[in-house]
Parts: structure tokens; sequence; C-alpha cells
């Protein structure tokens, strides 16, 4: 089974400087029918304006993964972490027994446009960490890059959870197919573009959660799509 989450129906937070789109309940938006899915909590799309972002803010027994679609992030932690992750960086941090960090818009001219996601952890109390990687364009063009892992396997960021998170850049016609073992579920979502996903139109935005789904096929409908797949135990 596919259950679409429209893209108009994501709740929403506008200030001056941010406007954020939130797939699940978060902040001062709350809706019982839609608290994540498997251990999927968060997915906010964040827009900053140039010179902003926020400020110095704690979590805990959380992982958090940015990724930026346009502009910079900057980033900063009380682990003694600085960066800023640009398109094709995958950034995770493991809150675990608490960490601080602030992200603002590392530019002050251009907007950032980014994906930031929360995943619930196996277990509660982790000793905070940091991880982040670059993935070439054409590592995830027309097929699916494995970007997070459980077990960090090929190259992939480390996620203390049994997650396996894939990105995807497809053009009108390329084609892609992924088994869903039995034990598990998936969810999908529309960073660019549109795609059809077992023949359902998605776009940029739109989320679907998959159950009792043995294969899903992803096709891209756009000349430039961009999709991110989680793989996860139910």
């Amino acid at each position: 089974m596919i259950t679409i989450r429209p893209q108009a129906e994501r709740g929403t937070a506008n200030f001056s400087w941010l406007d954020s789109k939130h797939s699940f309940s978060f902040g001062n938006y709350y809706d019982p029918q839609q608290m994540g899915f498997a251990s999927l909590r968060v997915i906010n799309e964040d827009k900053i304006i140039p010179g902003k972002g926020f400020g110095t803010h704690g979590h805990q027994d959380m992982e958090i993964i940015s990724y930026v679609l346009s502009g910079e992030l900057a980033h900063k932690d009380s682990m003694g972490n600085g960066s800023t992750i640009r398109p094709g960086n995958v950034q995770r941090m493991s809150a675990g027994t608490g960490v601080r960090h602030s992200e603002f818009n590392a530019s002050d001219t251009e907007p950032v446009h980014l994906l930031q996601i929360w995943i619930m952890p196996e277990q509660r109390g982790l000793k905070p960490s940091y991880e982040e990687k670059k993935f070439a364009p054409e590592a995830k063009q027309g097929k699916l890059r494995l970007v997070g892992s459980k077990d960090g396997r090929d190259n992939s960021v480390t996620i203390h959870q049994n997650v396996d998170l894939y990105l995807a850049s497809l053009t009108s016609g390329d084609r892609l197919t992924h088994e869903v073992k039995n034990d598990r579920v998936a969810w999908l979502q529309v960073a660019k573009g549109a795609v059809l996903l077992n023949e359902k139109l998605l776009q940029a935005g739109d989320g679907a959660a998959v159950t009792d789904e043995a294969q899903i096929a992803i096709a891209g409908n756009s000349k430039d799509s961009e999709i991110l797949l989680f793989d996860m135990a139910k």
C-alpha cells in the first residue's frame, strides 16, 4: 500500500527569515495523524534568507540529518565541530545525551534550501557524535546511492537506527526498482521535480509511506528530479 502525504497538506511555519514546511508534527504544528512513520520523526523543508538562521539550541536522543538542496549552511556545535554544508553533503549529528548547535545561512546574498530530518535512535543516552560526507552528483544520477545506514557501509554516514537512506537524481525516462523486505517499510520524499512511484505521481514536497509492497518502481517524470528513500524496520 502506498499512502501519499501531499506537500500542500504539510504544516507550515512562516517567519521573516524562515519558510518551513513540516511533513510531520513539529513545533506549533500538531496533527495526531502525522506523528512520524516507523523511526522517521521529522522531515522539515526549510528555506532561510541570507545571513539568518537558527541560533544556538539544544537537542537530545535524536539522529539529525541535514541535506542541502541549494545554497550553503554553516554549522557549529558544542562538540567543537564547525563546517559549511553544501549540496551533495550529508551531515549526521547524533544528539545522544545532549548537544547544542547553531545553523545559519552561510551566504549574505543567496538563500539556502535544505531538508532537516530527525530519526529516533535505537537507544537513548548515546554519546553525542558528528559525521559529514560528500557524495558526487554522478554517484546518485539514475541510481539509488546509499548515503546513511546503521553500519556505515559503502562509505555512508552511520545512523544509530535500523535505517538505510538513499539518494537518487532522475531525469525523464530513468527508472529504478527497490525491494522492500517483509519486516520493513519505506518512505519516499521528493526533494525536486516529479516522479512516479508505482505509477502514482509525486511532486516536489510530496512524501509517500510504503507498506506491504514487496517491490517499488520509481520513474523520473521531469527533467531534473531528486528523491530521498528511507528503508526502515517496521
